[in-house]
């Protein structure tokens, strides 16, 4: 009867062979040419899960070349398939003018026991081996995984959380609407709190708001670069590029004004406003920083503090081109530009859309 199933695909005519299949199938189910073409019926049938299922079984299960050749066979057209309608998928998503905007792909941490449990699925929506997703899943902070039309990565983002895997994303052009004040100092604190800053424009002002709107805090270090002399192992002088300081931010992000306040150690004038660091005028810039911080953990005990931006702008600062496309907001002295200035304020940005987008979710 295999013979008249074998006849019956060679014709097409399907509603024969699932009628002879069926047969076969009660009377010897284990026989792997019964198999190939139960997985050939899922497979002509658009049913390819279960059409995958049974060629994987069969790879495992029996010795017979001629199938196992035919099986190989059956998961390569699955594979090509499954390409295909990917391409298709993601040409639609990034049809509409809107979709083809710069964005980025962001990873959120798992622990162990999930990365170990999500790999494949992650492997299987980027085609990639199972020992490299697992690698690739991030287990700390936040990773960046691509950079890309917002359509295309929407579309693997999607597919990434309905498989259970955390991940966002965001357009680089929405990071940069993002308002940013630069914080001279705190000016009086109580119901409404002012401080004295700098805009956009570099115009100096005032913005008063309740610390009930602050809904994130974000630290981070900015490397400080000098050129310096040395000597190499051949007693020889060279200008080396080194790291002499950091300079210390901390963002406040208030999105319902769609602004972030921003606070720098080398910028904020510590002499003026509320006494927030006794003896300012006599302490050292990070005694007065972390006098700074200590008061804003106390009008603020409630609000996360995201703290893992040198292990993100790592992963990070060799994407240039990207980094390129973002004004950073921070004003420090440099001789020379550097990624790490975008890098921060990209992750500031992509705090500030991810808690946006999650509050639009809620409401």
């Amino acid at each position: 009867m295999i013979e008249q199933v074998a006849a019956a695909f060679e014709r097409k005519d399907y509603h024969t062979a699932a009628k002879l299949l069926k047969t076969l199938l009660d009377e010897s189910p284990d026989n792997p040419w019964v198999q190939f073409y139960l997985a050939r019926l899922h497979e002509v049938s658009k049913k390819y899960k279960n059409a995958e299922k049974v060629y994987r079984n069969l790879l495992r299960s029996t010795t017979n070349t001629k199938i196992l050749t035919l099986a190989r066979q059956g998961l390569q057209r699955l594979q090509e398939i499954e390409q295909e309608a990917r391409q298709r998928a993601i040409i639609e998503a990034t049809t509409d003018p809107s979709n083809i905007e710069l964005g980025v792909l962001v990873l959120e941490p798992l622990n162990n026991q999930l990365k170990t449990q999500l790999a494949p699925k992650f492997a299987q929506i980027f085609q990639i081996d199972n020992y490299t997703a697992r690698l690739t899943l991030p287990s700390r902070g936040w990773k960046l995984y691509r950079t890309g039309q917002i359509g295309e990565l929407k579309f693997y983002g999607t597919q990434l959380q309905q498989s259970g895997i955390p991940c966002f994303w965001a357009k680089i052009a929405a990071i940069g609407q993002i308002r940013v004040f630069q914080a001279n100092y705190f000016f009086e604190a109580g119901a409404n709190t002012t401080v004295i800053c700098r805009n956009p424009a570099n115009q100096v002002g005032s913005l008063t708001f309740k610390w009930s709107e602050v809904k994130a805090r974000v630290v981070g270090l900015l490397p400080i670069f000098e050129q310096v002399v040395d000597v190499d192992a051949r007693y020889q002088i060279e200008r080396k590029t080194k790291t002499q300081d950091y300079a210390q931010f901390c963002d406040l992000h208030l999105p319902g004004r769609s602004c972030i306040l921003r606070l720098a150690d080398k910028s904020y004038e510590f002499q003026k406003g509320l006494e927030i660091a006794p003896q300012a005028s006599q302490n050292t810039i990070r005694i007065n920083w972390n006098f700074l911080l200590e008061w804003l953990d106390q009008q603020l005990p409630q609000i996360k503090v995201w703290s893992d931006f040198t292990p993100f702008a790592e992963t990070i600062l060799d994407h240039t081109e990207m980094l390129g496309n973002i004004q950073s907001h921070i004003h420090l002295f440099r001789r020379d530009k550097t990624n790490w200035d975008p890098a921060f304020h990209l992750y500031s940005g992509l705090v500030f859309s991810h808690l946006t987008h999650n509050r639009d979710e809620d409401n």
